[in-house]
């Protein structure tokens, strides 16, 4: 009998296995979300705009910014959670007029949908946010109940609309605002980086914006935890292994790819101003996970190796 085996049989005798529903299953951390729920020997069923998925047999086409058919969907499969994971992330497009309303409708009215049905058939919530919700200024990493929201970009109030969306209309949610985000099954500032420097001799990457990486296989761990708890409230989560610059990132993924490619420090000043303000400060204090039982995430530098693995480049 195969270990993963063992572990379903066990969840099933020892633990109680959980109905989830899981949001935005075409992207990096839905895809990973459904793999853990599976592999824990839950009943995951996925969900995102596309009429099909190739990955996952449980799936069901919903348009979060329909709140009849998020209510029909939800009600009718009447989870036990929903994790939602699905967001409008394209950052600088969401600056566009004409994008505004349709990022908001994504970001903050489907959210909105989704905790009032939640709140209906009284079924847990997890929303992933972001640190853009912050002002992104100073060097003191963000405290996952810190109320001072300033949002620099359409993407930042909106994924803050739809926080409190969640935390005014529900008691059992959990709100997980992550930051520079990894996985197998999509775009990420990894793969755009290996395949720039597999081209060109030189990259400039800018080194004044400070952050932790986030790799969804290993979030993915963490947010079935909180699903399978009741340790409700407000959470960062990234991986370990220090504060580090888009720069100070670049030149470990080349090292660990093997590249020689020479990477270049500058500001962000000096690379040109991308049309959404970026954060300089993405530092977030992760202590609250350790103080409430939840288990932190490996390293960074242990996730990028464990990523390049499982990627072609």
């Amino acid at each position: 009998m195969l270990i993963q085996e063992y572990a379903i049989m066990s969840m099933q005798i020892g633990g109680k296995s959980m109905k989830v529903l899981v949001t935005g299953v075409n992207g990096q951390l839905g895809y990973d979300v459904m793999n853990e729920l599976n592999q824990r020997g839950h009943e995951a069923i996925g969900s995102d705009i596309t009429e099909s998925n190739e990955h996952f047999q449980k799936y069901v086409q919903l348009d979060i910014t329909n709140n009849d058919a998020v209510e029909k969907v939800i009600t009718e499969i009447n989870p036990d959670v929903v994790v939602h994971c699905a967001a409008w992330t394209a950052v600088d497009l969401a600056e566009d007029d004409d994008k505004v309303e349709k990022v908001r409708a994504v970001n903050a009215k489907g959210t909105e949908n989704i905790a009032l049905t939640c709140k209906k058939i009284d079924c847990k919530m997890i929303y992933i946010s972001t640190d853009y919700v912050f002002n992104g200024q100073g060097e003191t990493p963000w405290d996952p109940d810190c109320k001072d929201y300033k949002p620099l970009n359409v993407y930042g109030q909106t994924k803050l609309e739809g926080e409190l969306a969640v935390s005014s209309n529900l008691d059992k949610y959990f709100i997980v605002r992550i930051a520079w985000v990894f996985g197998v099954n999509g775009k990420n500032f990894i793969k755009t980086m290996l395949n720039v420097g597999k081209k060109y001799p030189q990259v400039k990457v800018v080194n004044d914006q400070i952050g932790t990486p986030t790799y969804t296989f290993d979030l993915a761990r963490l947010l079935v935890d909180m699903a399978e708890s009741d340790k409700y409230g407000y959470y960062h989560a990234t991986n370990e292994g220090g504060y580090i610059s888009w720069y100070d990132f670049t030149v470990e993924i080349f090292k660990q790819a093997g590249y020689t490619t020479e990477v270049l420090p500058v500001t962000t000043e000096e690379y040109g101003l991308s049309k959404a303000a970026r954060p300089f400060n993405s530092r977030l204090d992760k202590s609250k996970l350790v103080e409430n039982g939840f288990k932190p995430l490996p390293t960074w530098q242990d996730a990028l190796s464990r990523y390049l693995k499982e990627i072609e480049y």
